[in-house]
């Protein structure tokens, strides 16, 4: 678990992942907050059946890399979003992140704080070297939160921009 002025960013084990699935506020009653309304898209669904719920039900793995972390509003005691990271370090040291706020809570600035945070844990983990990420070119929201954050444009598609930080090891 990971504190930040607003925000608790929880890190969620197997059984959580099954509840945070179902929609059904099972999730949210067993960490004591309050429900939200929330939803999960098509691709974070195929990514949970297809990738997370595997890898991290893998002993061998660690599994803070593949898990959902929720983000907790410390005020409303509510869900407000989640990120995650998409495995553990390449042999470049690098991990990739994607985040997503839930709508009633965009533009409220917790996905940039909460991006942050996790920058100051990658930055005490081994083997780490820097955070990729990419978004979408017409989702400006989402590269505002990693231009806030230092990220810098590394590159680009037709779709996507691409972007790295550097990890500075403590």
């Amino acid at each position: 678990m990971i504190e930040s002025e607003r925000l608790i960013l929880k890190p969620l084990t197997y059984g959580q992942l099954r509840k945070y699935m179902r929609l059904d506020n099972s999730l949210e009653k067993e960490l004591n907050l309050n429900s939200a309304s929330r939803t999960i898209s098509p691709d974070l669904i195929e990514a949970l059946e297809h990738t997370i719920l595997q890898n991290v039900a893998d002993p061998n793995k660690n599994y803070l890399f593949s898990t959902v972390w929720t983000l907790i509003s410390k005020e409303n005691n509510q869900m407000v979003g989640d990120l995650c990271f998409m495995g553990e370090p390449n042999t470049d040291g690098e991990i990739e992140i994607g985040y997503g706020t839930y709508e009633e809570f965009r533009r409220k600035g917790f996905m940039t704080e909460a991006v942050g945070a996790m920058i100051e844990w990658a930055e005490k983990q081994s083997g780490i070297r820097s955070i990729i990420a990419s978004t979408e070119k017409t989702n400006i929201d989402s590269f505002s939160v990693l231009e806030k954050n230092n990220f810098i444009k590394s590159g680009e598609t037709e779709t996507l921009y691409k972007w790295l930080h550097k990890i500075v090891q403590f």
